[in-house]
């Protein structure tokens, strides 16, 4: 019996003033499963991540998180509820530490006890902030970057931004993780390295993993399925294997008739 989805997407239409960036896509992602997004430019592929994440409110369509409509749900309500994605330019808080940026992403869940807690540093409190520092320190670790915790984000090379805004994304485990280019900007060992930690988040934590990359080979190696957006709409979806050998998507996205 095949999984719900957990993440999907029906019939979303978006309209950019007088042009359609999205007609009628449909979409979803089960847990456990790493599914690529790729397209020309100009498919539609960063509009539908922002509608998927709250950012863009479709003009048609809904969006459903473990069945239930969220179409109206604001992105703080997404990510509280599992939803995280990452950006294709990375918004790092700058000023932080790489090691402060993952605290942050875990704050919100509130430190026990509240404010009277953090003024008098109680037991609960202390616990709480060993425990998110533990946590930080093991993801930062797994995406290679456990070296540069005290590193302050903003002065970080692409590729090591871009690991860093993905640990910050997991840092709080994520249910429904979007990669918008994860792989732009990575070194050959960094790439290596983004793959292993979306494999293990999917097969181990059984993670819901959505990615827009223009990097076609590197999808292929990594997705278990692949949807192809044309003009703004589904022009083909199944695994790497169907999706190579589909004439429409050679024609379309890689150039060859």
């Amino acid at each position: 019996m095949t999984a719900p989805y957990v993440l999907e997407a029906r019939g979303i239409g978006v309209r950019l003033g007088g042009v359609t960036a999205l007609a009628g896509v449909d979409l979803g992602v089960r847990a456990g499963q790493v599914c690529g997004l790729i397209g020309p430019n100009g498919a539609g592929k960063t509009t539908l991540f922002d509608v998927l994440s709250g950012i863009r409110r479709p003009d048609a369509g809904r969006m459903l998180l473990d069945g239930a409509d969220i179409t109206r749900r604001s992105p703080v309500w997404r990510a509280r509820h599992g939803m995280r994605r990452t950006f294709q330019r990375q918004q790092l808080f700058g000023r932080l530490s790489v090691a402060e940026n993952l605290l942050v992403a875990q704050e919100w869940r509130g430190g026990g006890g509240g404010f009277a807690a953090d003024l008098v540093g109680s037991p609960a409190r202390r616990r709480r902030e060993r425990e998110r520092r533990e946590r930080g320190e093991r993801v930062l670790a797994a995406c290679g970057i456990g070296a540069l915790g005290a590193s302050y984000a903003g002065g970080l090379p692409v590729g090591q931004a871009g690991m860093a805004e993905l640990a910050r994304a997991i840092a709080d485990p994520p249910r429904v993780l979007l990669l918008d280019e994860p792989a732009s900007g990575l070194s050959g060992p960094e790439r290596e390295r983004l793959s292993a930690v979306v494999r293990r988040l999917a097969g181990e934590e059984g993670c819901a993993v959505l990615l827009v990359e223009h990097d076609v080979a590197f999808v292929m190696d990594l997705c278990t399925r692949v949807v192809v957006l044309d003009l703004g709409a589904v022009l083909a979806e199944g695994p790497p294997a169907v999706i190579r050998a589909d004439p429409r998507v050679r024609e379309a996205y890689l150039g060859v008739s």
